[in-house]
């Protein structure tokens, strides 16, 4: 998931099997070749901004049966709805850690065992919503960046700077400054498949593609990336709720 220069997106309609499906199309600069993703959002398509949209909605009518069936798959999946108040239960790190509220002056949020104690000075779901996602983004950068500290010795590779994104299309990007930036909403997730988005971006620090090179550095620190990565996508839909 090498991060490009900016990219510029645009809303559009192709019709694929009799019908019209919206689409995002994304163009980067520096991109090479087209690539198909379907994720919660629907179907996004990036493309280089030399490639004409004639071929790059060619490519998507070419991959009809892959994108239909993939947009089938995720009308099964229900993002959960997320509740805010006492008691709610918050995914983190694979296990539930319990809503725990109060009042106080200023808003603040702190982890006590297997409780997430959240003061606000007004009651509200979005007051205690800013909260929690406050908390997350901060223990993201914690736990995300000594992840990254650890396979980079293990890789024998000069640690990255890490950085915290809030991106929903991707789960990590990594540029040719060393940065690595990892959605906070990562942190839901189970630690091995965190490790594996991790590795990920590590190993475009010596490959910046998605080559058989890269996937062999991947394979190097992460050996069961390819289960995980399956599971990451599975259950995708679930980490989505805030």
């Amino acid at each position: 998931m090498p991060a490009r220069d900016a990219a510029a997106q645009e809303p559009r309609t192709l019709t694929l099997a009799g019908e019209p499906l919206d689409y995002t199309l994304v163009r980067r600069r520096g991109r090479r070749g087209i690539g198909l993703k379907v994720d919660s959002s629907g179907l996004t398509v990036s493309a280089p901004l030399s490639i004409p949209l004639a071929r790059v909605e060619k490519m998507v009518l070419e991959s009809e049966s892959w994108v239909l069936g993939k947009l089938a798959v995720w009308r099964t999946r229900r993002v959960p709805e997320q509740r805010w108040d006492d008691g709610a239960s918050l995914p983190y790190l694979g296990q539930a850690l319990t809503l725990r509220l109060a009042a106080a002056r200023r808003a603040h949020a702190a982890v006590d065992g297997a409780e997430l104690r959240v003061a606000v000075p007004a009651p509200g779901d979005e007051a205690v919503r800013r909260a929690v996602v406050a908390w997350y983004r901060r223990s993201a950068l914690v736990h995300l960046a000594q992840r990254a500290f650890f396979f980079s010795r293990l890789a024998v590779l000069a640690p990255p700077r890490v950085m915290i994104s809030s991106a929903n299309s991707r789960w990590g990007s990594c540029n040719s400054r060393r940065e690595v930036r990892l959605a906070w909403r990562l942190v839901k997730a189970r630690p091995a498949l965190v490790d594996y988005v991790v590795c990920h971006e590590l190993a475009h620090l010596r490959h910046m593609n998605h080559s058989r090179e890269f996937w062999a550095e991947v394979a190097r620190l992460c050996p069961d990336y390819r289960v995980l990565r399956d599971e990451l996508e599975a259950t995708d839909h679930l980490y989505r709720s805030f």
